[in-house]
């Protein structure tokens, strides 16, 4: 049961042949990824269990209109505890969604809060003319949370020697 649970986790583990560095090293590198031009930031938790946090926050396109319009304003974080006996980073997600109704977006209408492995993926198009005058379909909003803020942070855990291991609750 470890090894399908430490899939559904996403737990990855460095290739043998790399040298680990130290855990001062890789808490300096996780700080330089946020300040790297990736869409979420890195910085210290200030306790609460763990050494450091990866946080992103995303509005959604409106949905609707007038009074029946809904926006949704996501918040992705994920918090970081080195253990440098082990070599591995612990890794929880948490994620945020408040629903604002109305048109400007104010009166809250629904809030969401989960933890766990976040698989977020989603993805709206519209239609625009080209350049030919032909209607094409392009993409007006990409949200992809594995891919612009995971990756980034579990490639240079791995990088680095060390394990990257998702867990439920710090």
């Amino acid at each position: 049961m470890g090894r399908l649970w430490d899939a559904y986790l996403g737990t990855r583990r460095p290739d043998p042949a790399v040298r680990a560095v130290t855990a001062a090293e890789l808490r300096e590198v996780l700080l330089a990824v946020g300040a790297a031009g990736v869409p979420f930031t890195v910085g210290e938790a200030g306790g609460r269990g763990a050494d450091l946090v990866a946080s992103w926050q995303v509005t959604q396109p409106p949905t609707g209109s007038g009074p029946a319009r809904r926006q949704v304003e996501r918040t992705f974080k994920i918090w970081l505890r080195l253990v440098p006996g082990e070599r591995e980073v612990r890794a929880m997600d948490e994620q945020w969604a408040v629903t604002r109704a109305g048109a400007p977006p104010g009166r809250t209408v629904q809030r969401e809060h989960g933890r766990g492995p976040i698989r977020r993926v989603q993805k709206e198009w519209s239609y625009e003319r080209g350049p030919d005058g032909s209607r094409q379909k392009v993409v007006s909003f990409d949200l992809h949370v594995t891919r612009d803020m995971k990756d980034p942070l579990r490639d240079v855990v791995l990088a680095a020697g060390w394990t990257w291991r998702g867990v439920r609750k710090s």
